[in-house]
């Protein structure tokens, strides 16, 4: 089957609903793979059809009034066109439930699926996960609903929560029992606690040279923003440990700084962290640019590495995408040469195109045992250090040259404010933080800063709206700029911002 998308919602760009567009396709995929319209042949299910169309808050709060009789605005509404429950058809289809393409044959249109952008927004900030996550969520839950699912009676949610699971698994956005409520969202049960065993669980290293595509793939995995992502090269620092969860597998994926020439202490330790991390990994993802026809040095070394350690290696041939498959052969062929891979996978961490196949690999490399996370958790990083990743990553947006990899960025102090109404800690009013960016040169700070102030105010208000969705309450940003000369050689310092070596932490 396939989803016809409709973008009708003013301010909201068609750049942004072809970025979502990938997840939708593929959840098209499962609910038609998997058989939740099981009283349709298969043959008409392959060329059936739902249109989903995204409208503004002022045209789903008329429709709710007219459709439902309800004076409010909602995120999502579904109109199914057959009657069936659970799948299953009450009444035979009619010729009216077809249309006829061009060429005269019979298309059955299971309905129409309305959702609206600025409360999606809502719902992602508010329950801590991406928009890319809640809008196919909502799409889920929006084609079981054609199909005749639903939440009113107990037994029959738990099959509609059964099957929202199974498709959010399959397209590599997997959700517990506490995102599979549409209505409130209940988070006071766990679905895999920490210490709950799992068919596959395990630590998966992620090696690569730098902007080969390594953040954009964890983020895409764990649907949310965990590690920041940036066209200049050695954008990631220090190593992020994300958390990959469905029913049966845990898979613990580390992002390492990408392998380069250092050229300072700093990058001494982010080269050292990612071959610590290779060390005691069950097994490696080693991720390279399908553009680029032949490994060079740096992949090269890797591969050395994994040799000498016998590592158990897939390698992931990214940005297919941006090429043809032919040319990816001659690719293919030069990296078999140096290396006895698992597997060797053609991905497109942008568009997530086979992301699902190379999960699977990996998990099947995994030891049986206890889950090492809750399942509710994507990474071990705190608030407090992704917020100070999400600051410099504007700075790397922003700010021209050689200036950007000479900055870091220090959390001064994180204070969550809450009012008389809280319920727990998640419950907050507003956090307040003061930050520092750390650079080089006096005229490194001049440039951040800014003519009156307008740069470092830029950086400011993009990094505090990224904040603002990781937290899911209001952010109030203040940014400092301190000049320290070579604190990239400086011991002492490297320490106070953070930067140690793996080894000294090793898993």
């Amino acid at each position: 089957m396939r989803i016809e998308i409709i973008n009708d919602c003013t301010g909201l760009e068609d750049s942004k609903v072809e970025s979502w567009k990938a997840y939708i396709d593929k959840l098209a995929d499962s609910f038609e793979a998997r058989g939740y319209a099981s009283d349709i042949p298969l043959k008409v299910m392959e060329d059936a059809y739902a249109t989903l169309t995204f409208i503004g808050s002022d045209e789903m709060h008329e429709t709710n009034r007219e459709t439902r009789n309800i004076d409010k605005t909602t995120d999502v509404l579904s109109f199914p066109i057959l009657d069936m429950k659970n799948g299953k058809l009450l009444d035979k289809t009619s010729e009216i439930d077809f249309e006829l393409d061009e060429d005269g044959n019979r298309i059955l249109n299971l309905g129409d699926i309305l959702i609206n952008p600025d409360e999606a927004y809502n719902n992602a900030d508010k329950y801590g996960h991406s928009i890319e996550r809640e809008v196919a969520f909502l799409t889920a839950h929006s084609l079981l609903h054609l199909v005749g699912y639903d939440h009113i009676e107990k037994q029959d949610e738990k099959k509609m929560i059964a099957a929202q699971k199974e498709m959010m698994s399959d397209i590599g956005l997997a959700i517990g029992d506490e995102e599979s409520e549409l209505t409130d969202h209940k988070d006071d049960n766990i679905a895999y606690p920490a210490g709950s065993m799992a068919k596959h669980c395990g630590y998966i290293s992620i090696l690569g040279r730098p902007n080969v595509g390594k953040s954009t793939f964890i983020n895409y995995i764990t649907g949310m923003k965990v590690a920041i992502v940036s066209h200049k090269p050695q954008t990631t620092r220090t190593n992020i440990r994300s958390i990959y969860n469905t029913d049966d597998t845990q898979i613990i994926f580390t992002d390492t700084p990408g392998v380069h020439n250092p050229s300072n202490k700093l990058g001494k330790i982010m080269v050292g962290n990612s071959f610590a991390s290779a060390k005691n990994a069950d097994a490696v993802l080693f991720i390279v640019d399908g553009r680029f026809s032949k490994p060079g040095a740096v992949e090269k070394k890797l591969l050395e590495l994994c040799k000498e350690n016998n590592k158990r290696v897939v390698l992931a041939v990214n940005k297919s995408d941006d090429v043809s498959k032919e040319s990816l052969l001659p690719i293919i062929g030069s990296y078999s040469e140096l290396y006895d891979y698992v597997d060797i996978v053609p991905i497109s961490a942008k568009t997530g195109d086979n992301i699902d196949v190379l999960l699977k690999i990996l998990s099947d490399l995994l030891p049986e045992g206890p889950r090492l996370f809750d399942s509710e958790y994507m990474t071990d990083q705190s608030e407090r250090t992704i917020s100070a990743e999400l600051i410099r990553e504007q700075i790397l947006h922003f700010v021209d040259q050689e200036i950007p990899h000479g900055t870091a960025v220090e959390i001064d102090s994180f204070e969550d404010k809450y009012d008389d109404t809280a319920k727990d800690e998640y419950d907050r009013k507003c956090v307040v933080i003061k930050a520092t960016i750390i650079c080089e040169k006096d005229t490194h700070k001049a440039i951040i800063i800014g003519k009156n102030g307008q740069m470092i105010k830029r950086i400011g208000t993009s990094a505090r709206i990224n904040i603002e969705r990781l937290v899911g309450c209001k952010v109030f940003l203040e940014l400092y700029v301190k000049v320290r000369e070579d604190w990239k050689n400086n011991d002492t310092l490297l320490r106070s911002y953070g930067f140690r070596s793996e080894d000294d932490n090793a898993l």
